[in-house]
């Protein structure tokens, strides 16, 4: 019978405090000199840091964790939840106020897979054994309470075991399985290094097949294209309204209609007057649908131009700037419909009537364009409807009291947009 899996870990006892410069490698054969092939080092990250001179003097932990923070994902009061300069998402930055001297804090290490295999490379030259060594540091999760150890760096294991394309015991195809063998490694040396025992190193013995070569501890963090959680809830608000841009070139991937629908019902939530609901959103979701209406509108745009006396030359430009519309996939018209509004009999109050009718659709539409912006989905709103109305609910067949509020071009953008000029919204305040 063949004996079932097991492994060992156990702290390693005897390694005293760490001070810059010293040499991790020595410490811990000296403290571990029975080291075999085929063992796995796990290394709280905070020896690391220090040993490298990661050690700061500062008035303010504050100040050094807005020095490591590349992007806040998420912040609750005091805590931020921010990606540091390594690339992980965590608390802090990472910096640490603890076990290190009043008035000092700890920083991460600056590249943790070179500490992980420095300190590789020394055992293997003090002792002649071939060891994986994983560099971890503390972590708290989404969705669940409490911390645990996972891999920052790592050298000579592999630190993802990518199970996809085989079966389980039913014969059942494994699509999506990739266990990150890193991250349990650490949270299993954890359970016997503890957060306050001063043990900063353990030992895994029997799980010599977790070795191998050419992985990376930035193997475990997730792209962010295939991040779903990259941002805290206000954080993904702020950003989608921020990252909104007008695209004028799309792929030819095709639409998801449901990513539409939901963008639809986040734009049915703006607000509106008389408790009203104005908007109306017309879904060209065939080619023949929108060639037809692009068309109609085309011929309709070269009539007035052509009344207004301008040259076939100049008409051709003109026309050359609806190409956007032809180039999206997908169009949505949005409609205006002022049900509820009140009629006054005066020309001045019943012109305001309808300008909050007109700001309520401006609404809809901004809550559409940034929620497909959090679809990622490109679009571009353009006014050209809005010259020809009667043409669009003829070609449409829409109620004469729709009245069509421009285009919305929406696809999959074709390459990232140029950077965003800057702006102070300074520049566009005034204070009373």
């Amino acid at each position: 019978m063949t004996a079932a899996p097991s492994y060992e870990v156990r702290a390693v006892d005897g390694i005293p405090e760490v001070r810059p410069g010293d040499d991790l490698a020595k410490l811990i054969t000296a403290a571990a000199p029975g080291l075999r092939d085929g063992d796995v080092l796990l290394v709280t990250s905070k020896i690391v840091s220090k040993a490298e001179g990661r050690i700061v003097r500062a008035d303010s932990r504050e100040a050094v964790i807005d020095a490591e923070t590349v992007r806040v994902v998420a912040r609750r009061g005091p805590l931020r939840i921010v990606e540091n300069r390594q690339g992980l998402v965590m608390a802090a930055a990472g910096v640490d106020a603890s076990n290190t001297a009043p008035g000092t804090v700890l920083l991460l290490p600056e590249d943790p897979d070179a500490s992980a295999a420095a300190i590789r490379t020394g055992v293997r030259d003090t002792l002649s054994v071939d060891v994986g060594v994983v560099v971890t540091d503390t972590f708290g999760r989404p969705w669940r309470n409490g911390l645990t150890d996972v891999a920052i760096g790592s050298a000579g294991v592999r630190v993802l075991d990518d199970l996809r394309g085989g079966t389980d015991t039913h014969g059942n195809p494994l699509s999506a399985t990739v266990v990150a063998t890193a991250d349990e490694l650490a949270a299993a040396g954890d359970l016997v290094k503890g957060k306050a025992a001063g043990l900063p190193v353990a030992v895994v013995r029997g799980l010599a097949h977790v070795l191998g070569e050419g992985a990376s501890a930035r193997d475990l963090v997730r792209a962010p294209a295939d991040d779903m959680f990259r941002l805290g809830t206000s954080e993904a608000v702020r950003e989608a309204v921020t990252q909104r841009r007008t695209v004028r070139a799309f792929t030819a991937e095709p639409v998801d209609p449901g990513a539409v629908r939901r963008a639809v019902a986040a734009a049915v939530t703006a607000p509106a007057p008389h408790h009203t609901t104005p908007w109306r959103f017309v879904l060209l979701e065939s080619e023949a649908s929108r060639v037809r209406l692009l068309d109609a509108m085309r011929d309709a745009w070269i009539a007035d131009l052509r009344s207004d006396g301008r040259s076939e030359e100049s008409i051709a430009k003109r026309v050359r700037r609806g190409d956007v519309l032809r180039a999206a996939p997908y169009l949505v018209v949005p409609c205006l419909v002022t049900d509820g509004a009140h009629h006054y009999g005066h020309a001045r109050r019943d012109a305001a009537e309808r300008e909050m009718f007109v700001v309520a659709m401006g609404a809809g539409v901004q809550n559409l364009l940034v929620a497909l912006a959090g679809e990622r989905l490109g679009s571009a709103w353009v006014s050209s409807t809005m010259f020809c109305r009667d043409v669009v609910r003829e070609v449409l067949d829409l109620p004469s009291d729709w009245d069509p509020m421009g285009t919305v071009a929406v696809g999959h953008p074709a390459a990232a947009p140029p950077e965003r000029p800057g702006r102070s919204p300074e520049d566009f305040v005034e204070v009373r």
